[in-house]
């Protein structure tokens, strides 16, 4: 495997010449740029035109990830090329929300086989309801398999997203690239570092991501009497305090979940995924070294590689919007954390989002809020016979 990251500045243009050596139909080319189309239209030309044979996907971001830097309005780049490892790409189309379920399931049909190892989804983030994407995923295939990624961004405007779909932006689009192969070794983490604070409480009343009552009473008014004078900010200041999630008492997986809108009228909020009825949820709260400390613990978890595989390391970091905002000018210490920790030599790519798509521990995959997920990809040698 060949790998090489590089980015593009609307400035200073490229920072390294596009190497179309590397084009291949083994090659997986992932990019990942500002939703505002018009400025990066360019570079996304640029290299589609350079890797023609290649597989070249990605999506718009809340801020791109480079190493351990942070840029906006900028487009960063991962080529791999393979040596052993087939590469496919499926897209669906999601003109609504409530087909997203059809969607996961069209795309893994898409890409199921017997030789799968390793599936990473890349979603419209407005249009596409991701716990439903995921479901769809996890209820078609065959057999077990890594499925990670998540959903694009609009930096904090949650107004427009793209997938790239035949080289060009689209909405409503979700892009879905397979791994086949023995040698391709693909792992994972999905850490937040979170504190949970005042009593679980019982989902009572929910329709999909909106979430009407909690043990019986109005679940907006039990939010802003936990938040204070906090509450006058929502919905903006509810990315500080997301939901805790389990199915019941005995379930120790604990998804989050981040507010996005709250409706004064129906007493209501919506969250950026669904509210299961009769799951207990509490609140979080952001404490800075345990969420920088608990990227850290992501790429913990994706380090279970092969101890003797000694090939380049492509990390894909995907970390919601909500941490970037609360973290603020000490963001990049969470990308130093996942980077002190990969072996040395790993080369990272990613974006800010607005969901992230990794399973817990191990098990199927699930939509996280506020988490800083990593997929980390590496290629064995072949050995001879």
């Amino acid at each position: 495997m060949k790998l090489v990251t590089f980015r593009h500045d609307a400035e200073a243009g490229w920072s390294e010449p596009l190497d179309s050596s590397l084009d291949s139909p083994r090659t997986l080319v992932l990019l990942f740029g500002a939703a505002d189309v018009a400025g990066v239209a360019g570079p996304i030309a640029d290299v589609v035109a350079a890797f023609p044979r290649s597989h070249v996907t990605g999506c718009s971001t809340a801020g791109e990830i480079h190493g351990t830097a942070i840029h906006d309005h900028s487009v960063v780049v991962a080529v791999a090329q393979f040596d052993h490892t087939e590469v496919r790409v499926a897209h669906a189309v999601v003109e609504e929300a409530v087909a997203s379920f059809e969607a996961g399931r069209h795309l893994a049909e898409a890409l199921d086989a017997e030789d799968l190892g390793a599936i990473l989804v890349l979603s419209d983030g407005l249009a596409v309801n991701g716990s439903e994407l995921v479901r769809g995923v996890n209820g078609a295939l065959s057999h077990d398999v890594s499925v990670t990624g998540g959903l694009a961004g609009d930096g904090p405007d949650f107004v427009r997203t793209w997938v790239l779909r035949d080289g060009v932006p689209a909405r409503r689009v979700v892009a879905a690239i397979g791994l086949y192969g023995s040698e391709v070794r693909v792992t994972h983490g999905s850490r937040g570092g979170w504190d949970k604070f005042g009593p679980e409480r019982i989902v009572t009343r929910s329709v999909g991501n909106v979430l009407f009552e909690l043990d019986g009473k109005p679940a907006l008014d039990l939010y802003k009497r936990y938040l204070g004078e906090r509450a006058t900010g929502l919905p903006a200041t509810g990315l500080l305090f997301p939901l805790a999630l389990r199915r019941d008492a005995k379930d120790e997986n604990v998804v989050v979940r981040t507010l996005l809108a709250v409706d004064e009228e129906r007493r209501s909020m919506t969250f950026a995924g669904d509210i299961p009825q009769g799951w207990m949820c509490q609140l979080m709260s952001a404490n800075f070294d345990r969420v920088i400390a608990g990227a850290g613990l992501a790429a913990e978890s994706a380090m279970s590689m092969d101890a003797d595989a000694d090939g380049p390391v492509l990390s894909i970091a995907i970390s919601c919007v909500g941490r970037r905002l609360i973290l603020g000018e000490r963001t990049e210490e969470e990308l130093e954390a996942t980077l002190d920790v990969l072996p040395p030599g790993t080369q990272q790519v990613g974006f800010y989002s607005y969901g992230e798509l990794s399973p817990h521990a191990n098990g199927r995959c699930d939509l996280h809020n506020q988490t800083m997920t990593l997929t980390a990809i590496r290629e064995l040698e072949r050995r001879a016979a």
